[in-house]
């Protein structure tokens, strides 16, 4: 039987239950991670494992200290962040551009939809050495390098979701006389937000992936920079760091488009 609001005995039971494996999930997930961290301390220490190669929880944490206090650290994430943001952002943009002109222009799709499918084929890495030899070592390679890895699957994807698009809706529109820049705006774009952010969930982590090859290859600064460097003269401690640090960077740069996405699904549907 429903209460005032609307809800039963049974709904409130089955969301409270939904709640409590929430919260069970996200503490077993910090237990497990607190566990692996443990584990890596202690073998580390009792010798169990090579400290030097494998590192530690505790030497990362002070080589972490150390660069930040001389604002090294503090360099090469701002560098990484500022790349990884303008190549995400022209993703993002130059895929519903580019994506709208193949939907509006089939003959156009058509004819590039297979250079764009080989594009999208090719290792991830790939382009960046072109990339670098042809532009230079600079900061915009760097941003080029990061959007050659996520735009043609982005472009690939929207197109092929915008002309999924309900067909009684674009019918009804050509009914009621509109344009195809009527069906575009009232029906194509409205209907694909949900699949955008889904495809920039992937694109944050793809441009951050294209950011951190390109500074691999031809940076002086930047977090990819700093691996690679770090591996070649054995400061393997700041390398784990500098590996460490981009997970976490990849899980706050995802959890934002997530909340994103949240906070539209919650206002809209």
């Amino acid at each position: 039987m429903a209460d005032l609001h609307g809800v039963s005995k049974e709904q409130k039971h089955y969301l409270q239950h939904e709640k409590r494996n929430q919260y069970l999930v996200q503490f077993l997930r910090i237990l497990l991670l607190l566990f692996l961290l443990f584990l890596w301390e202690s073998t580390a220490r009792l010798g169990i494992i090579d400290s030097f190669i494998f590192s530690s929880p505790s030497q990362i944490i002070t080589v972490m200290k150390d660069m930040i206090l001389d604002g090294s650290l503090i360099k090469h994430v701002s560098v990484t962040l500022t790349e990884t943001f303008f190549s995400f952002i022209l993703v993002t943009a130059l895929g519903i551009v580019i994506a709208v002109f193949l939907w509006a222009f089939p003959k156009l799709s058509a004819v590039l939809e297979p250079y764009l499918v080989v594009l999208n084929s090719l290792p991830k890495s790939a382009l960046a050495p072109l990339l670098i030899v042809w532009l230079g070592s600079s900061m915009k390679t760097i941003i080029i390098a990061g959007i050659s890895v996520a735009v043609f699957g982005a472009i690939l994807n929207l197109y092929t979701g915008f002309c999924e698009t309900d067909p009684d809706k674009l019918k009804l529109i050509r009914t009621l006389g509109g344009t195809k820049t009527d069906a575009l705006f009232k029906v194509v774009l409205p209907s694909s937000i949900p699949l955008m952010l889904s495809i920039m969930k992937v694109n944050i982590g793809l441009s951050l992936i294209g950011i951190v090859i390109g500074e691999m290859i031809g940076s002086k600064s930047g977090l990819g920079y700093l691996i690679i460097y770090s591996s070649q003269v054995f400061q393997l401690t700041t390398m784990l760091m500098a590996i460490v640090i981009l997970c976490i960077i990849a899980i706050f740069l995802y959890g934002v488009i997530s909340l994103i996405q949240n906070l539209y699904f919650r206002k809209y549907h």
